[in-house]
């Protein structure tokens, strides 16, 4: 009998914590573990900070996720995203994590949007039921419009800056967006929600730390510059993302 079916024949009531999750219900006592597993997240953006924020959720334990990315999969994406392999090139990516997802907790609930967030697309990934939203996009004006969506929604907001051009994973830190520094993309995100006149708040996973352009970095035919990127801090950005929403649910 394999390990996945031996699993799905464990007894388990809505208030038993998942057996394969006992080592989170150890360090945080069952009732997190529960509200963890009840509670409904949606990742936007699963590149190389989304889907190890996704994956961490599910390893602690998390049993509603959606997840939304329009892209697929290519060779420039295997060193830094968790579904990224040789196995997996040219899949969408929401449908390689998706699977993978489901092999770490095969009762997970995993709904994919294989498509753009923007202001047009915002009502169809129902925010509105979601108890956190991560932020994990790179494009400014729809990580904008996801902004303005979540907050108008009054939802616990969790958002990603760049985490390009960086090599030390230490110098990570999370802060109130008004009160980030050092980050081009942070600095872009507060001018942008001046201009859309949104004051709210929500909290930013950032660093400082910017490493000088290197002449081999690749530039598309547009004249725009592709930075280079390190897994070390993309998916170490991906687990504070992570870690925040374990945090506030252990806060209660």
């Amino acid at each position: 009998m394999s390990g996945t079916a031996r699993f799905l024949t464990i007894p388990r009531g809505q208030n038993t914590p998942n057996p394969f999750f006992d080592r989170f219900s150890l360090l945080t006592g069952p009732g997190t573990a529960i509200v963890l597993a009840q509670s409904r997240v949606i990742v936007v953006g699963i590149g190389g900070v989304g889907s190890w924020c996704a994956e961490a959720l599910v390893r602690s334990g998390l049993e509603n996720i959606s997840i939304v990315d329009s892209d697929l999969i290519s060779e420039t994406n295997i060193n830094r995203q968790v579904q990224a392999t040789s196995r997996t090139l040219g899949q969408p990516k929401t449908f390689a994590l998706e699977q993978r997802l489901k092999e770490i907790n095969p009762l997970c609930k995993v709904v994919s949007f294989q498509e753009k967030f923007s202001a047009e697309t915002a009502e169809r990934f129902g925010i509105a039921e979601m108890d956190y939203v991560i932020d994990a996009i790179d494009t400014i004006t729809c990580k904008l419009d996801l902004i303005e969506t979540a907050l108008t929604a009054g939802k616990k907001l969790f958002s990603s800056m760049g985490m390009a051009r960086k090599l030390d994973p230490t110098l990570i830190r999370s802060a109130d967006i008004w009160k980030t520094s050092g980050c081009p993309l942070a600095r872009l995100v507060r001018e942008g929600l001046k201009k859309r006149k949104i004051e709210g708040h929500f909290t930013a996973v950032y660093s400082p730390e910017q490493i000088p352009r290197q002449d081999g970095e690749i530039e598309k035919e547009d004249g725009k510059i592709i930075n280079g990127s390190a897994v070390t801090v993309t998916a170490a950005a991906g687990m504070v993302l992570a870690s925040l929403v374990l945090k506030d649910i252990y806060a209660g």
